[in-house]
């Protein structure tokens, strides 16, 4: 029987299923019109208006609807390549805080230069306090401005604003899609609530920061093959063509381990609990904010760029960046679901009275991890370990790089065989392969890079033409999967502080059942994802 090699680009192809028929049969509703015009179905009945607007004008009726779930600063960032889409029309914002007050950001006043351009106004502010943009107020301002200014011809109307993200599922009937890009502790239960609509579904990272949350939102996206989704790292995840041919063609012999490391968290991480009495900004509903989560007083230290330390509401180190650079790892590896999960982390000590103290930390990521995760042996690939390394922790130098008087890169991989090593940027870019005896071989080959601009453009109208079509592309939930199990593993184990044994079949932790309960979370009422 031949053996079969590693494949670098190990993806699903596309259903080809037909969508099931929905709602009455004597009128054509705009999304059923959507996705039959794809299929040329309607192409001798109807004229498009595009053709009698010109050759780049897309009538209103042929625009892919959609709501825009978070309006943070990275949402706001986000959303103005979107606005740039001619296919794609956002028709509603959501978010619970109504204004520009107490965001922070990685630049001051970056946000607000780059609305500047896109709007074509050099005297737009963001109000409140006048500083880092960020609110569905300023998200409705940016779509009604460029909207009117760019889309006149096709009576556009205003956007609607919410701040609850079911009353915009309850009130907007005639909706494509949602973009969601919230904090990660309402990714999982916003998409299960869009995909029982029906609703096409465009996410940030993580798909949940709860491991059966997550599956329940995969399982529900295998029931609708026509209803598409897409986790956006993928669009900015590199190759591993290069690695791979050097791995298949037994460059380092038998690959044994995988390592992954970041500088990640570049955010402030807490080692206690909030205890200030802050009140909550003006315009902010925090009882939305928690959404599932247990009620507590609220905190600026749980909020905007600093949610994603906190167990209850982020995903750590790995969530954020892992998905940037494992994932095309995963999929080149078949990597699936691990058998050990093996943390290890910092710790933090304070004084009670006069003696020191551990404090037991079960809130917050530590500012620096690594966890060992073990796959076992899949097809010719053997039993190999991936180490996930963050808070500017690295594996131990390697002696290729030491007689070269260098230092491993702030963020990389390395890929260790019994004959040799595979050293690469963080988006599997430029790899060097150093073999036993042989001398040292380089590839430059450009990585991901995430939110280039032209580059989303591209993606998010392949995201709109899919969605017309009714057919999944690269990068869909589903195909997250493996990569979905282990940054929830990787925040089971740290919170756990064992290590795990892993049974995918039952999806439960054998070995030290108590540290089954940090797979899901105890959903407050009207929060429940059953009946949201």
């Amino acid at each position: 029987m031949k053996k079969e090699t590693l494949n670098a680009n190990h993806l699903p192809g596309p259903e080809e299923k037909e969508a099931p028929a929905s709602g009455s049969t004597s009128a054509i509703d705009r999304r059923k019109f959507i996705k039959t015009a794809a299929t040329g179905a309607l192409a001798l009945t109807i004229v498009p208006r595009h053709v009698l607007g010109g050759p780049n004008h897309i009538a209103p009726s042929d625009k892919l609807t959609l709501a825009y779930v978070g309006c943070g600063t990275q949402g706001l960032r986000e959303i103005l390549p979107l606005l740039a889409v001619p296919s794609i029309q956002i028709v509603a914002v959501c978010d619970p805080n109504q204004y520009a007050v107490g965001y922070r950001d990685w630049s001051k006043f970056g946000i607000r230069d780059e609305v500047r351009k896109t709007l074509n106004k050099s005297d737009w502010n963001p109000g409140g306090d006048n500083m880092v943009v960020g609110g569905r107020d300023n998200a409705k301002d940016i779509v009604d401005t460029y909207y009117s200014g760019q889309r006149g011809g096709d009576n556009f109307k205003a956007c609607n604003a919410y701040a609850d993200y079911r009353e915009l599922l309850e009130k907007e009937k005639d909706l494509d899609a949602v973009k969601i890009i919230t904090p990660d502790h309402l990714h999982g239960l916003f998409a299960i609530a869009a995909l029982k609509r029906n609703k096409h579904v465009l996410m940030q990272k993580p798909v949940s920061n709860r491991l059966l949350e997550g599956k329940a939102v995969i399982d529900l996206a295998k029931e609708k093959p026509n209803i598409v989704t897409h986790l956006i790292p993928w669009d900015s995840n590199g190759k591993m063509d290069q690695v791979m041919e050097w791995i298949n063609g037994g460059k380092i012999g038998k690959l044994k381990e995988v390592h992954n490391w970041t500088n990640r968290p570049v955010w402030p991480q807490f080692p206690t609990m909030p205890t200030e009495t802050v009140p909550v900004p003006d315009g902010l509903n925090w009882d939305l904010w928690l959404g599932p989560e247990a009620d507590r007083a609220y905190s600026p230290e749980y909020t905007n760029m600093f949610f994603r330390g906190w167990y209850d509401f982020g995903g750590g180190s790995m969530a954020d960046m892992g998905h940037y650079s494992l994932w095309t790892v995963f999929n080149a590896l078949q990597l699936t679901s691990p058998e050990i999960i093996e943390p290890n982390l910092n710790h933090f000590v304070t004084m009670n009275g006069v003696t020191p103290a551990s404090v037991k930390n079960d809130f917050s990521f530590p500012m620096a991890s690594t966890v060992r995760f073990r796959y076992p042996a899949n097809g010719d690939r053997p039993q190999v370990d991936l180490c996930w390394y963050d808070g500017g922790m690295k594996p131990p130098l390697p002696d290729e790089l030491r007689a070269l008087n260098e230092e491993l890169p702030n963020e990389g991989f390395m890929f260790v065989g019994e004959k040799g090593k595979i050293i690469t940027g963080f988006y599997v870019n430029n790899p060097r392969l150093f073999s036993k005896k042989k001398k040292e071989v380089k590839a430059a080959i450009a990585g991901g890079q995430a939110y280039a601009h032209d580059k989303m453009i591209n993606a998010l109208q392949l995201f709109a033409d899919s969605c017309k079509a009714g057919k999944q592309y690269p990068g869909s939930f589903i195909e997250a999967e493996a990569l979905t199990e282990a940054v929830n593993l990787y925040a089971a184990a740290l919170r756990s502080g064992h290590s795990l044994k892993y049974d995918a079949a039952s999806r439960q932790i054998t070995n030290v059942t108590d540290a089954n309960k940090y797979l899901t979370r105890e959903y407050r009422i009207g929060w429940d994802p059953k009946t949201i």
